[in-house]
């Protein structure tokens, strides 16, 4: 064969090599070319996988919402990936415009810690709520747990005593202190009540463990039954906080009832919301909470107190007052007394004012 014949030849052995590299190659470049497909979405938008879901059935959510208008690019990616509903994490993400298909999935996918590697967390918060079962729809806001869930876990003694909690039910409001907390969206029951009782470990320090000893108290659990009815009977004026802490610490300590007017609300539920005149009819009701009719403090807290009210407990002001009324004006302050002729002549001011500001406003157009 001359050296022209052989020239041909390797040719054609090059451009039947060529051929055969690409038609294996081709998968991979169709691949490559669907992974860097953008998203369509104009503004970051947010995201939310609630159950799990395969591949197709993402897809058509992300079309649905928008922000992908190639499923089959987008599922090719998925497939080379092998990604299936197991792999993909729930929880919610913040997708970008022109994110990558392939930067999207990789964003979907579980990592080590069963989280996406690109979800993004949530804020926890149950500052409105006075109740557990209160507590629970608030959480579930928030998270993926539904309230049902959280609420039968509170109620399981069983797990409460295995995961390490040691109070009652009546009690149990004590291990949860408002504040934001940043949590994955896919957070079950378990894992948030995991992270409270964390929460509850690291407020308790030594130093505070040892002041609730000092203003006489035994157990984190009765601060915050006490921090409780402070922050009822004052939620507006902090610096009142340590005064009346005081106040019910002298009373606790003379072992008088603590006749506080929140604790009997409390037994009514909402029945007395909005009701602004209280009476005797009202502070009559036989409830382990009425501290009209206990001696000491209640089963447990009447509300979900915050760290700055639990500390104003540990930090009561040592005072002698025994009683306090609401001040005639509308200051939302309160006057306090060590005797109790004292306090009569303050309510008696704050009931004419009250009688005065009624007729004043019924006497208006």
């Amino acid at each position: 064969m001359d050296k022209r014949g052989l020239s041909r030849t390797w040719l054609w052995v090059g451009l039947l090599i060529v051929l055969v590299l690409l038609i294996f190659a081709l998968p991979y470049l169709r691949v490559l070319v669907s992974g860097l497909k953008s998203t369509v979405n104009q503004k970051a938008k947010r995201f939310k996988i609630e159950k799990p879901m395969e591949v197709k059935e993402l897809a058509d959510k992300l079309v649905l919402e928008k922000i992908i208008d190639a499923p089959s690019d987008f599922m090719r990616v998925a497939a080379f990936k092998e990604l299936d509903k197991s792999k993909i994490a729930l929880g919610i993400y913040t997708i970008n415009p022109e994110t990558s298909y392939r930067s999207l999935l990789n964003g979907f996918k579980k990592n080590s810690k069963g989280n996406g590697n690109a979800e993004i967390e949530v804020r926890v918060m149950f500052n409105r709520s006075n109740t557990l079962p209160k507590l629970c729809g608030e959480v579930a806001k928030c998270i993926l747990a539904d309230s049902a869930s959280i609420m039968r876990l509170l109620q399981d003694s069983v797990q409460l005593k295995q995961m390490g909690v040691s109070l009652n039910y009546s009690q149990l409001p004590a291990l949860f202190i408002p504040n934001t907390y940043s949590m994955f969206y896919d957070t079950d029951a378990k894992g948030f009540l995991t992270r409270m009782l964390a929460e509850y470990k690291k407020f308790w320090t030594p130093i505070r463990n040892k002041k609730l000893l000092n203003v006489g108290l035994t157990q984190p659990h009765e601060v915050s039954t006490l921090a409780s009815i402070v922050y009822a009977e004052q939620s507006r004026k902090k610096d009142e906080w340590p005064i009346i802490a005081g106040l019910y610490l002298n009373r606790l300590n003379q072992k008088m009832p603590l006749q506080s007017d929140p604790t009997f609300k409390f037994c009514w539920g909402d029945k007395l919301k909005g009701v602004q005149r209280l009476l005797n009819e009202h502070r009559d009701v036989d409830c382990p909470y009425n501290t009209y009719k206990i001696v000491g403090l209640p089963p447990g807290p009447i509300n979900f107190p915050s760290g700055e009210v639990l500390d104003a407990v540990l930090n009561a002001q040592k005072n002698n007052f025994l009683y306090m009324c609401a001040k005639p004006d509308y200051s939302r302050r309160h006057n306090f007394a060590e005797q109790y002729a004292v306090h009569q002549q303050n309510a008696k001011a704050f009931q004419n004012w009250i009688a005065l500001e009624e007729k004043r406003k019924k006497s208006q157009p």
